[in-house]
């Protein structure tokens, strides 16, 4: 039997981010015993995959940052492109295997911190902790009791919603035999991709270096693509909407992302808690998880090191989530163009102020002149009608 003071379960951005934290003597009276408890290679362990965020100046985990951009770029279906500075904030993008290797490199040399690779079969609540049952990667089981278990694994199945609109996406790292792209500024939403039937589609473009990007074909709608349509519609658009000519594929990408109104359990027993995308970390209107998860588990942390109750806190505010789940509600509905209504807020708001908005850190003032650069009746239409909504479990 192993002990600690702590158990993270799951490797994934909330993981480690969390272990990360919590490594080394840090602030504060406390330093805990800490296990981080990662699935071993095979079907529970992700595929590499790139995260995004921005903030400003200098991060925690710069180290593992592959590209960053001072200005971000909107195309409308058609016409002008709207192109801001975003500064003092930056882009940012991490890549899964950077972030890893860096968390790793670190907790080696705290030593507060334990790694293992083990399959985690139960949790159950014991009186003062918690007692997690594993099997190991050598096939053999064994049980860890901590004080305080926090579990970063994917869902089973999504809380009931009055709406959840999917984010799914299929990205190439390509490269081109020359110069093609603006290593300056990403393509955070191009809308001249053909749209679907239901919800919107766009192309996303991170470019690494002038011959090198990230280009993704993304959707919100309620349904997933086949892997020929999702290669279809990333064909064209290299093709036929960026005009790439010949191009090497390096590596792809892909997953999806529930947008979703549902509440989420962060506190599930009383030493037992859950943080990251399971945690309600995810920001509902975006899908953008890393920045919401990182003031949870650096919430966490402050709270262990101190020696209080470390209940994750919200990641997004009350305000933030009613707000997006009238946009998700007014997007679902049909009740609004979803192009039109981002290309509309991009060029009427500055792109700093949107981002602080997605982050929460907007005031209620600067919130409702956000929400004047939207279609107003459409919107007050979805607001009206969400309290007779009733919530029901996704599909």
């Amino acid at each position: 039997m192993w002990e600690a003071d702590v158990a993270v379960l799951g490797a994934g951005a909330a993981g480690l981010s969390l272990a990360h934290r919590l490594n080394g003597p840090g602030e504060g009276p406390r330093t805990p015993t800490v296990i981080l408890v990662d699935a071993p290679p095979g079907p529970l362990r992700p595929a590499t995959r790139t995260w995004c965020y921005w903030e400003e100046g200098p991060g925690r985990f710069d180290a593992a940052v592959r590209a960053q951009w001072s200005a971000l770029r909107v195309r409308p279906p058609y016409g002008t492109p709207i192109e801001q500075d975003i500064s003092p904030l930056r882009y940012k993008m991490i890549r899964s295997d950077d972030f890893e290797d860096l968390v790793t490199r670190d907790l080696e040399r705290g030593g507060n911190v334990r790694s293992v690779q083990a399959t985690v079969d139960s949790v159950e609540e014991t009186p003062g902790g918690a007692l997690v049952g594993f099997t190991g990667a050598d096939g053999r089981a064994g049980t860890l009791t901590a004080r305080w278990v926090f579990d970063s694994r994917p869902l089973g199945s999504l809380p009931a919603a009055r709406t959840t609109v999917l984010q799914h996406f299929r990205g190439w790292i390509v490269r081109t035999p020359g110069p093609t792209f603006d290593p300056a500024t990403a393509e955070l939403m191009d809308f001249r991709t053909p749209q679907p039937a239901e919800g919107l589609s766009f192309g996303y473009v991170l470019p690494t270096a002038a011959d090198e990007a990230l280009v993704e074909y993304t959707e919100f709608s309620p349904h997933v693509l086949s892997e020929s349509g999702y290669h279809a519609a990333l064909a064209h658009y290299t093709e036929n909407v960026l005009g790439l000519g010949d191009f090497e594929i390096t590596a792809e990408e892909g997953g999806v992302i529930p947008m979703t109104d549902a509440p989420f359990t962060r506190r599930v027993g009383a030493s037992v808690f859950r943080i990251g995308a399971a945690g309600g970390a995810t920001r509902p209107s975006t899908g953008y998880t890393f920045a919401g998860l990182q003031r949870q588990t650096r919430a966490v942390a402050a709270a262990l090191r101190a020696g209080r109750c470390p209940e994750p806190p919200a990641a997004h505010s009350a305000r933030s989530r009613a707000m997006d789940a009238v946009l998700l509600r007014a997007l679902d509905s049909g009740r609004v163009d979803g192009p039109a209504l981002f290309t509309r807020l991009f060029s009427r708001v500055p792109m700093t102020q949107v981002l602080r908005f997605l982050d929460g850190r907007t005031s209620l003032r600067e919130d409702l002149t956000i929400g004047r650069h939207t279609p107003v009746g459409p919107m007050l239409r979805s607001a009206a009608e969400l309290n007779r909504l009733p919530r029901r479990p996704f599909p």
